[in-house]
């Protein structure tokens, strides 16, 4: 496990400000892929009114260490500093707001996509979270880019929420209904396969 830094320490609060100054100046998923013709209105009236909601994310100091950590964790997957960062605040941003543990989300994405935004998987699920398209349509949003790294994680990250809510905070069926695969747990057990080797942050 990896234990949550001291963020009042003299030193560390020199390399988060070091960081910033350099970094910022210079498998095909069936994911949210319900059965066919039947569209879960809970789920529609969720994704309608996240699109909708505007609302950017204030950092606080402890999301700026986090991003610190992350990026450091990252980089073997997106070498430029840059990309990595605004992936991770955007991915921050998203899973704060669907009150998604932000690690989870990254493991999720790297399992869907690897952390390329131009996936496509061959049923045509798209984007880092492998968003299906049918939902754009659905909402009346066929201007949507699925592609778009922030509709994107709006869109997963609101999916992925409704169904920990029906799934009553079960990840295993929560995770497997995103994959589209309820019933077997070869897709969750490698999500949290991931979050543990990579991206879990011991918050307490």
């Amino acid at each position: 496990m990896i234990k949550r830094l001291r963020t009042t320490h003299p030193l560390f609060l020199i390399l988060v400000l070091t960081f910033f100054s350099v970094a910022l100046f210079p498998h095909n998923s069936l994911a949210a892929k319900p059965a066919i013709k039947r569209v879960d209105p809970a789920l529609k009236k969720a994704l309608a009114e996240a699109v909708a909601d505007a609302k950017s994310f204030d950092d606080q100091f402890e999301a700026e260490v986090w991003l610190v950590d992350m990026s450091a964790r990252l980089k073997r997957f997106i070498k430029d500093p840059k990309e990595r960062l605004t992936l991770l605040r955007m991915v921050h941003q998203e899973a704060k707001r669907a009150d998604l543990s932000p690690e989870l989300v990254i493991s999720v994405i790297h399992v869907e996509s690897a952390f390329n935004p131009y996936a496509v998987s061959y049923v045509g699920a798209q984007g880092l979270m492998q968003v299906m398209p049918f939902w754009k349509k659905e909402l009346g949003r066929t201007d949507d880019n699925l592609i778009n790294m922030a509709v994107n994680l709006r869109y997963g990250c609101t999916i992925l929420k409704h169904y920990l809510k029906r799934e009553k905070g079960d990840w295993i069926r929560a995770l497997a209904r995103y994959n589209g695969s309820l019933g077997r747990t070869k897709y969750p057990e490698k999500v949290m396969n991931f979050w543990q080797k990579y991206w879990f942050v011991d918050h307490q």
